[in-house]
Parts: structure tokens; sequence; C-alpha cells
């Protein structure tokens, strides 16, 4: 507008924010903007997507004979998926569309979070070395949080709205507590962001643990002594003035890597791996499915499916006869219980996929109308994904379908060997369960029993073995062996007995066999431990099953700040 000379006043800038009925608002506007040259920004167009055939229509109309000066400026939030995608093609191709990317990369994170200040709030405070340092913590703080999204689970659990205002409001509470006291409240500061500004928005209790974490990392006592550094090879800086910070950043912050976060080098490759997987599962969906493609392309799309459909049914042993073993258990011990109720969701789970298969069958045969569920599982059968109707049935997996279906069989062979004569197997397969904390609750629940201890004053000791399942002839006395365990994020070390740097491209290591014991919760050493969650899998968040403390020489914050997590896949 300054460039074209174009002074703005009241009446000749119209700014309509659209949602609760501001279309008719928004008409008027346009039309007297276009007789008198006005300019007129029309915010948040993706709230009225019924009316955008209107404004379509009256942007065409004015497209002639109006004022030369008259300009119309349109905003809109990115769309989340294909259908939401609702801006009229005639808008789109006769305007000239500019879009803001959120920036990438720590580089780019620190700067913007950086220019939420000015030389002003430097000096604004009487502590000025105090301020400064800390705030310039707070700035490293906010860019690691936000930009740590993109390492999926292994980064945050769940995504959080974290913002500038966040980050703004924490400057101002540091300042209001340094003008009132001349010694740093660190543990308060820390408190109020950590679990109040940042906190608030968090919902997961192992993330709230990492965000606290990085706090008592970031701001404490020695930061003052220059003793501090934010990330490797990047030293809090001292007392400098604005710009000094903006040219502190370009030339002392290392390369964009996941040292920054706290993160292992693997974790960027789990990412990537997950960014083109994704790419390709979508190229794989955008490949046409009607038969008429190439030579032989619907022989070829059925014959698949088919040949696919006959070996699934003949690998699928018998349902578990129910009435048969509950005859056979003599005395319903925990361990017993669990077995049968594993066995009973197995059940529904091997029931529904015989139904399914059996009816697409009959189906590509031309014996039976193909309805749309049958049309889902043939294309899933195609695309080797899990069908919807197996998922609702089983347990959370990553895996593609022909994994899947083999670690399928394999659990109902342990649940076979188990159910023989439900004597507890020598060492447990702890990811071959539907419900993995029933077997944990189980082995407390024994020996509570066998003890006389009440249950709620127990707890798990978990103690890493130095062997494999193969080295186990028999189940422990007490406890239980439990193998199929992986480390993301680090690696055990069998040898000394503690957690310690991942190798690279090992993204995951799989874990000797574990010994799980209950023991009096006021007996466990909680000295040198890393308190490690365990997940399902590798999307964490919902799928965590339990807490085992491991063994570590270097400070358990290393690991928490590196994700580290046990995956049961």
């Amino acid at each position: 507008g300054k460039k074209l000379g174009y002074t703005f006043s009241h009446g000749n800038l119209h700014n309509v924010s659209l949602g609760q009925g501001q279309e008719v608002v928004a008409e008027q506007a346009l039309d007297r903007a276009a007789k008198e040259g006005h300019w007129v920004i029309l915010q948040n167009i993706h709230l009225v997507a019924r009316w955008l055939s209107s404004l379509e229509k009256k942007l065409e109309q004015h497209s002639e004979g109006s004022h030369r000066d008259f300009r119309v400026f349109i905003s809109a939030e990115p769309a989340p998926c294909p259908e939401s995608h609702v801006i009229p093609q005639g808008i789109l191709e006769n305007s000239i569309k500019i879009t803001s990317e959120a920036p990438t990369g720590m580089h780019a994170n620190l700067h913007k979070a950086l220019d939420n200040f000015s030389q002003d709030t430097l000096e604004m405070c009487s502590q000025e070395k105090e301020f400064r340092s800390i705030l310039f913590a707070l700035c490293y703080f906010h860019a690691v949080v936000a930009e740590r999204r993109k390492f999926g689970p292994q980064g945050w659990n769940r995504s959080y709205p974290f913002s500038a205002g966040d980050l703004t409001i924490s400057v101002s509470v540091l300042y209001n507590y340094l003008q009132a006291s001349s010694k740093v409240p660190y543990d308060d500061l820390r408190y109020l962001v950590g679990e109040i500004m940042y906190g608030g928005h968090i919902t997961d209790d192992w993330d709230r643990r990492l965000c606290k974490t990085y706090l008592e990392e970031f701001i404490r006592p020695e930061m003052l002594e220059g003793e501090l550094c934010l990330a490797p090879g990047f030293p809090l800086p001292g007392n400098m003035d604005y710009d000094g910070y903006h040219q502190y950043i370009d030339d002392a912050l290392p390369p964009e890597s996941p040292h920054l976060y706290g993160l292992h080098p693997n974790a960027e490759i789990g990412f990537l791996t997950q960014r083109s997987e994704q790419l390709l599962r979508t190229v794989l969906e955008l490949q046409p499915r009607d038969g008429s493609v190439g030579e032989g392309g619907v022989g070829t799309r059925e014959e698949t499916v088919q040949a696919l459909l006959e070996e699934m049914l003949e690998k699928l042993t018998d349902e578990f006869n129910m009435a048969e073993l509950m005859a056979k258990v003599e005395e319903r011990t925990p361990y017993a219980v669990v077995a049968l109720q594993e066995c009973e969701r197995m059940n529904a789970l091997t029931a529904e996929i015989r139904r399914s298969l059996a009816e697409l069958e009959l189906g590509l045969r031309g014996e039976l109308t193909m309805t749309s569920d049958m049309e889902n599982l043939q294309n899933s059968l195609f695309l080797d994904t899990v069908p919807e109707s197996w998922v609702k049935r089983s347990y959370p997996s990553t895996a593609s379908l022909g994994s899947w279906f083999a670690d399928l069989l394999a659990r109902i062979s342990e649940l076979e060997a188990w159910t023989r004569d439900f004597s507890l197997p020598s060492t447990l397969w702890l990811g071959g369960f539907f419900n993995p904390q029933s077997i944990l609750t189980a082995i407390m629940q024994t020996t509570a029993r066998k003890n006389k201890w009440p249950l709620d004053k127990m707890t798990l000791q978990c103690d890493v073995t130095k062997k494999s399942r193969e080295d186990f002839a028999s189940a422990p006395r007490e406890g239980a062996y439990v193998h199929g365990l992986f480390m993301e994020g680090a690696r055990w070390d069998a040898q000394t007995g503690v957690i310690t740097d991942a190798r690279l491209k090992e993204l995951t290591p799989a874990m000797p066999v574990v010994f799980l014991r209950a023991i009096p919760a006021d007996k466990q050493d909680t000295r040198a431990v890393y308190p490690c969650p365990v997940y399902k899998t590798r999307q964490r968040g919902p799928t965590y099953v339990w807490t085992f403390n491991l063994k570590t020489k270097e400070n358990p914050s290393k690991w928490v700040l590196a994700g580290v997590a046990l995956l049961l896949q």
C-alpha cells in the first residue's frame, strides 16, 4: 500500500473476519470498495465454505469496470485433508498466492523465538545479566519444544499447540520475579514455565517429564557462571545486546541435527523412514483400481487377492475350544485366567478373519453380491494393509499385512503351547499378548498371594539378564522371564548391565531376556536408575504398558531427552 502511495484511513480499508453470519457485510464491503477504489481484507474464508461460490461470482462481476485501486486480500487456514479443500478454482486461478510456512530447524526457530523481543526488552530489568541469560535459555527451550515435534512419537507422545504467547508470558513472569527479589527463584520459574505456561498444554505424563527435564537442564544456577551448554557445542551466551544474540546464533549454533534436541542421530533416520513410507503408501493408493488397466489388469488384481485369501484360510488354525480348556484348568491361578482371556480374544479375532475371507471368496466367485465391506477387504489384501474389521478386534501394530499375519500365527502357537498344561512358559513373549498389563499384574498377584503381601504396596523389579530366550529351560521359582523387548533411543550394554548410547543405524536393538519379580515398593532401589516407559509399538502414546526401572551410570535426564523407551514390537 505504501509503495503505491496509498494512505489508509478507517473508511477506505474494510477488514471482515468471516464466520457468524458476516457474509452480507463482506458483500456490501466488496460492492462499495469496487466503486470507490478501497481495499478489502476477508479473513478465515475456510469457515464459510457454502458462501464461496457467491464470492467467486461477486469477484467475477467486479473484475470489469471497477475502480483501478480496488484490491481484495483473502486469508484461510491450511486444510487438514483433501476433503476440506473448499476454495473454488476460479478464485485460486485469478489470485496471487502466498503461503506462510512455519520455520523449520533450530536455527530458524531460535531466531524466530528471539524476534518476539527487542533491545528495549533486554534493558527493562534491573537484574540485567540474570534476565538476559534466562531469556535466551527460554528462547532455546521454546524452539526445542516446538521443533521436537518433527521426530514423531520419539519427540513427543502427542503433539501440542505451543505458541509464541507461551514464551512471551514466561518472560513477563521472569521479569516480575526478578524485579521483586534479588535472588533468582530457579525452582519457581521452572515450575511456572514447565507445569503451567507450557505444561498447561501437555496431557501425557511422559511428555510432562520431558518438558520438566529440559527446564532442569537449561535453567539452573550454573547458567550465570558460564558453565552451561544448551546443546553439545553450544554454550549459553553471556551478557550481549539484542543484535549480538542474533549474531551469536548465526556464529555459534552447530548445524541442524538431533543432538540439538538431546536426541540420538538415529531419531532422524526413524522419522525420515516413516515419511518415505507414508509417501509410498499414498502413491500406492493413487493407483487406478478398475480392471481395464494394461494387459490382464483385472486378472492379476483378483488373482493376487484370491491366492492370498486361500493361503490365509489354509494357515489359520482352528479356534480354541474354550469348554475343553476350562475343564483342563485345575486351579484358576492369575496366570491361568490370563491365558483363558487371551484365548477368548484370539478366538474373536480369528473368527472375524475366517468369516470375512470366506465371504469375500464367495463374492469373487460371483456367488454373493460384493458389498463395500468386501471391497475394502479386497483393497486391503491387495495393498498389503491390515483390514479395518480385523484391526478393531486386534492389538496395536504398525506392521504391513504380511508381517502382521505371520506375527498372528506366532501368537497363536505361543498360546497353544501354554494351554497344553497351563504351566508358565520358560520365557514369556510379552509382545504376544493382547493385554500385556494383565500378565504383569498376574506376576504381582501370584507373589502377593504366596507371601500374603498387600497388592497396592508392591512393584515390579526388573533385572536384565545376560542371556537370550534359548538359554532358559524352565520358568523361575518366582516371577517370570520375558523376551521380545526392544529399546529405542539407546541400547542395553549386556557386559556392564547399563543403558548406553545406541549404535548408528541400529534403531531398535533387541534386549536380552528380562527377569520380572514382585517386591514391596519400599524395598526398590531408585538410585542410578532411569524409569523407562514400555510401549506396545513405535506409535507410543496410548500404547503405554508399564514402567521398568533400568540401571544407568549416566544422569537419567540424558535418556529422558533422548526419548528412550522399550517397545514390544
